[in-house]
């Protein structure tokens, strides 16, 4: 094993170590979701989210896009996906049945239901 992808392999094991970036890829293989749909999911503040998608991304494990003020993240595709397919075949065998991402999959579906726009404005009255 190379010594980049030691590293490599040890960002991974990095991300995945933590509960929060576990739930994070378990939510995002619904499709693409801004910062603060996760914020809502989560009930973390947007700090500490912003942080944990910093290690997903510096693991390689998502990929991230700017639209005006919204940031979005989503899992990677192609040929940077097919990095991430098998942690993510071994994340979904493992947590078929965990309560906790089952929850988050059901507030998933209310979250995005909501108007991105609306639900960070919510958030930011919130942190006032």
């Amino acid at each position: 094993m190379s010594g980049d992808t030691l590293r490599a392999t040890l960002r991974v094991t990095k991300a995945l170590a933590d509960i929060q970036r576990v739930r994070i890829l378990m939510m995002l293989q619904r499709g693409e979701l801004c910062v603060c749909q996760i914020v809502e999911v989560l009930e973390l503040a947007p700090s500490t989210v912003s942080k944990h998608l910093s290690i997903l991304n510096d693991a390689r494990l998502v990929d991230s896009r700017k639209e005006g003020r919204w940031m979005y993240y989503r899992l990677p595709e192609g040929t940077d996906g097919a990095f991430v397919r098998p942690v993510l075949k071994w994340l979904n065998e493992t947590l078929k049945n965990d309560g906790a991402t089952a929850q988050d999959a059901k507030k998933l579906k209310t979250v995005v239901a909501c108007d991105p726009e609306k639900l960070c404005r919510r958030q930011r009255e919130r942190a006032q």
